[in-house]
């Protein structure tokens, strides 16, 4: 482990059952270095939950180390749980109490004391911008509220103020709506620029694209892709163009001159949405290639547009693979 790395996580394997016949992690490999958000991709049974799990000290291991905050999981679980957080997919506060009363609820848990436990929820209250509702019941708070909320809940026991040094979310904003999930967004930022470290999971490619400096792409518990967003989209081949034919009959006619102005790759069609896409080298000359094409063919396209593959494609490409390969 390097001295940049809030997290590492070596060979972990997870077996399950008597015989250990159900595999859920197979030899997960994953770097985080501190200061950063790594955002964690795969389908559902891929292995997600339970690497956070095995990094937040819930689950034993099978085989592999892991550190977090420089403390193995394993050997040294309870250094580990004084610098880390979780927020897991369910909310975790007593809808009955208001916002306050759960903050001063936990601080007393986490040996804070009274007057401490006060100060501390009146400082995390007005930070994740929640003062104004600490006397509300949560049941009256909005789904994006009581996600800050939650949040607030992982940093009331923090021995730094700034928040834990390893924060795990698991799939935070399943959910809510886009608006929740971006105030949602805003608190993690926040602390990431406080200086805590992020390990993220999630099913939306667009939360990903929006919060993560990498990205790891996991399927049937193992890595199968890593990289940057951007470096992620390049390995599908660079841009992509988009043509909507109007006429369903003459998508099979606009595929083949496509493929041409595309020199020759391969057309992804959507006969549903009359889409036909395909990678390109020169995306200005293929552009101009294909509306020529289709005008002197007599083709109308709805729209045509060059664009970087999105988080979506990279995320079936990669799984899908490794499915084949099995």
């Amino acid at each position: 482990m390097t001295h940049d790395d809030a997290v590492l996580v070596e060979g972990l394997r997870k077996r399950y059952g008597k015989e250990g016949e159900k595999q859920a992690l197979a030899g997960l490999d994953l770097a985080v270095p501190s200061g950063t958000v790594q955002a964690v991709l795969g389908p559902n049974g891929a292995g997600k939950t339970t690497a956070v799990r095995i990094l937040a000290t819930l689950l034993r291991p099978s085989g592999g180390r892991a550190r977090v905050a420089g403390y193995d999981v394993a050997a040294e679980p309870d250094q580990v749980r004084r610098r880390i957080g979780l927020l897991g997919q369910h909310a975790a506060v007593d809808e009955e109490l208001s916002g306050r009363e759960n903050l001063e609820l936990f601080g007393r848990l986490h040996h804070l004391g009274t007057r401490r436990a006060r100060a501390r929820a009146d400082e995390l209250l007005e930070r994740f911008e929640l003062a104004g509702t600490g006397r509300k019941p949560v049941s009256a708070y909005s789904g994006g509220m009581r996600r800050r909320l939650d949040l607030a809940v992982c940093l009331i026991g923090s021995r730094h103020e700034g928040g834990p040094r390893v924060l795990f979310l698991d799939e935070p904003t399943t959910g809510l709506d886009p608006r929740a999930r971006g105030e949602v967004w805003n608190a993690v930022r926040s602390l990431v620029g406080g200086g805590t470290t992020v390990l993220l999971t999630t099913q939306y490619l667009e939360e990903a694209d929006q919060l993560a400096d990498a990205i790891a792409v996991i399927d049937q518990g193992r890595l199968v892709a890593e990289g940057t967003a951007d470096e992620l989209k390049a390995e599908l081949g660079g841009d992509r163009i988009d043509v909507v034919v109007r006429d369903h009959a003459r998508l099979g006619a606009a595929a083949a001159l496509v493929e041409r102005a595309a020199g020759g790759a391969e057309v992804t069609r959507d006969p549903d949405r009359r889409l036909l896409s395909a990678p390109v080298g020169d995306r200005m000359a293929a552009l101009s290639e294909t509306v020529r094409a289709l005008e002197a063919a007599g083709i109308e396209a709805e729209d045509i547009a060059v664009r970087r593959p999105t988080l979506d494609e990279v995320f079936l490409h990669t799984t899908a693979t490794e499915e084949d390969a099995a």
